[in-house]
């Protein structure tokens, strides 16, 4: 691992080296991609593992064999380049046409399926070279304030390791920028034809057999708690991880399950699911794109938000499917 004294006199056009070896896995590829000759990538590759500390990459008749420490610094090696390259080209007037740069945005997956398809549009249109990761994020299970349970996330907001967040957290810092992209409401999905279709009374609906989406695998919900306060109570049948995984598991069974209603808008259709009004009083929320208002700076950052309200304005126009 390198200390500050060999930082300092370290050559960052080898970490470039790095990454071009461990996806090229052959030395001449590599000497071609960076127009370099094989000598100059032999001896460039010798400096790596000095300053590495470790032969890094094995010569083998079928080409470079990257060793188990070249493999676990392959994707901070990535990252650091990537943000390396980010912070380069930031420094040049920003042009969404013609800029390259890759934008990392964090949501739970019913809010990224939602924001993501009108986002990849528009960026065909006007940005074809920026690329985006999508980053999973999920409140912190067990805590009983919205302001803890999404406090991880605002904590990789400010280190940088994302540039958004989109999530249904509205009460943020003051050092935050926070701006509503739509509301979410939830509805009672299940596959075309469905006996809950015919009879979606409560009655009904706490006799069927009900999925819930919970990373943990925690059965217990806001459903429920809604339940409870009527004196009822449901069969949680299954828990699965994510909400794409429920579209799926609902279209092959009987089960039931809330929803949100945008997403299975948007995406239920392909599985032949449908939406049902809830018969209980089901939470009504914002989801807010938020990230730190010194990062508003950034031209790059405050183009790609406001691509972000322009989708939202451009798909409340639409009309909205009946239920």
């Amino acid at each position: 691992m390198m200390n500050q004294i060999d930082l300092s006199r370290a050559d960052l056009n080898l970490l470039v080296l790095f990454e071009i070896l461990m996806e090229e896995r052959h030395a001449g590829r590599s000497a071609e991609r960076l127009h370099l000759s094989p000598s100059a990538v032999s001896h460039g590759l010798g400096r790596l593992r000095k300053l590495l500390d470790d032969p890094l990459f094995l010569r083998t008749p079928k080409g470079l064999v990257p060793t188990a420490r070249a493999t676990e610094l392959a994707a901070p090696v990535s990252e650091i380049l990537s943000r390396i390259r980010g912070v380069v080209s930031s420094s040049a007037p920003f042009d969404p046409a013609r800029s390259t740069r890759r934008f990392v945005i964090g949501a739970p997956d019913g809010t990224s399926a939602v924001f993501l398809p009108p986002l990849l549009e528009a960026l065909g249109k006007n940005a074809p070279g920026i690329d985006i990761g999508v980053r999973q994020i999920l409140p912190m299970q067990g805590q009983p304030a919205p302001d803890l349970a999404w406090k991880q996330a605002l904590t990789d907001l400010e280190a940088r390791e994302m540039d958004i967040a989109v999530i249904p957290f509205d009460d943020v810092p003051v050092r935050f920028h926070k701006q509503t992209l739509y509301e979410e409401d939830f509805v009672i999905a299940a596959r075309a034809g469905h006996p809950f279709q015919k009879a979606p009374g409560l009655r009904n609906y706490c006799a069927m057999q009900h999925l819930v989406v919970s990373h943990t695998g925690d059965a217990y919900g806001f459903v429920d708690v809604e339940l409870a306060r009527q004196g009822l109570s449901r069969r949680v049948a299954l828990t699965v991880p994510n909400f794409a995984f429920a579209l799926g598991v609902l279209a092959e069974t009987d089960l039931v399950s809330a929803l949100p209603r945008r997403f299975v808008e948007m995406h239920g259709p392909r599985f032949g699911i449908v939406a049902v009004k809830a018969p209980i009083a089901l939470p009504r929320f914002a989801i807010n794109l938020v990230l730190p208002k010194v990062a508003m700076m950034d031209a790059g950052i405050g183009w790609l938000v406001a691509v972000l309200e322009q989708t939202r304005m451009s798909e409340t126009r639409k009309p909205k499917r009946s239920i």
